[in-house]
């Protein structure tokens, strides 16, 4: 597992140096002139449903780079990039020189992936994650904008896993952001940041999770992980499938990183995770493997401290 591995990273710090060489040494994620794709421009190489990028540092996938964190926090100028995006009304989706893919909050959907201006990203039942692809096209496309990035652009990964970022090639030849293979878009009638107008839409759509599911859909294997309840210590909602850990107390956006699957998973960033949000009942511990002290969380908690776990999240369990 080790060799795998060591041959991965190494094969993607490759990939790396090729995409920065291909931006060239003076651009940055909001310069000007990449907010549209032109037929002239070079193409992304192999359509990836999974770009790899690791856990830090700078990697990309053909002429794309993959970065951690907010577009902001990595100097992304204004009037660029996904702040560009005007909210509301059919338009002609345009790609853009970077997009932002954050995990969070919108209404009653928790954790929902949203974009660099805060709004809802989501699925669409009828596209396929396996081969990735997107279905929706036409006058569905200026309903449902697709997120599309411009050859040459930039993904923001805040609180969802670069591993799970890809690209696909549209049938009108641009180039669209996938998580866990499934297509994203956005929904013409969200007007502002906190808009879910598109959940639930014809029975399928809905909001995209970090792990690429459905939000607002709850989830779990029904099966007990704690005594026998089936939730996790006997909580009252059921197994989480999916947790976004913030630096920082009351869900600040100052930091994020989001975990989901089944069983015990480990935390990227271990002992700095201050809030989180989940969408049930799961286990944090304080070691790796779900080792030491443990905790059982049923919903969200805005101060971690205030039930002994501030800065100590090592691990977490999903029923």
């Amino acid at each position: 597992m080790f060799h795998q591995r060591a041959a991965a990273i190494a094969a993607l710090a490759a990939a790396g140096a090729l995409a920065l060489t291909a931006c060239g040494s003076g651009s940055g994620p909001g310069d000007a002139g990449g907010d549209k794709a032109t037929s002239s421009a070079a193409a992304p190489g192999p359509d990836a449903r999974n770009a790899a990028a690791g856990e830090g540092g700078r990697s990309g996938v053909g002429d794309l780079t993959f970065l951690s964190g907010t577009a902001e926090r990595n100097g992304a100028r204004p009037g660029t990039g996904d702040w560009a995006a005007k909210a509301g009304g059919a338009a002609k989706p345009e790609a853009r020189s970077w997009v932002q893919l954050t995990a969070g909050k919108a209404g009653a959907l928790n954790p929902v992936v949203v974009n660099g201006a805060g709004l809802t990203l989501y699925r669409f039942d009828k596209d396929s994650a396996n081969p990735s692809k997107s279905t929706c096209n036409g006058e569905c496309a200026t309903t449902w904008p697709p997120v599309l990035i411009a050859p040459g652009g930039k993904i923001f990964a805040d609180g969802v896993k670069k591993s799970a970022l890809g690209v696909i090639k549209r049938d009108d030849g641009t180039h669209q952001v996938t998580i866990n293979g499934w297509p994203v878009y956005r929904f013409a009638k969200d007007a502002r940041p906190g808009d879910t107008k598109g959940q639930g839409v014809g029975g399928t759509w809905f909001g995209v999770t970090p792990d690429g599911g459905k939000a607002g859909r709850g989830g779990g294997s029904g099966k007990p992980a704690d005594g026998g309840s089936g939730k996790p210590g006997g909580g009252t909602k059921a197994p989480a499938t999916s947790v976004v850990l913030f630096d920082d107390k009351d869900f600040a956006d100052n930091g994020a990183q989001g975990l989901a699957g089944k069983g015990c998973q480990n935390v990227f960033r271990d002992n700095v995770a201050s809030s989180l949000t989940t969408n049930g009942t799961l286990k944090i511990w304080s070691e790796a493997d779900c080792k030491g002290r443990s905790k059982v969380v049923d919903g969200d908690v805005a101060d971690l401290a205030a039930i002994g776990f501030g800065d100590t999240v090592s691990s977490v369990f999903f029923g």
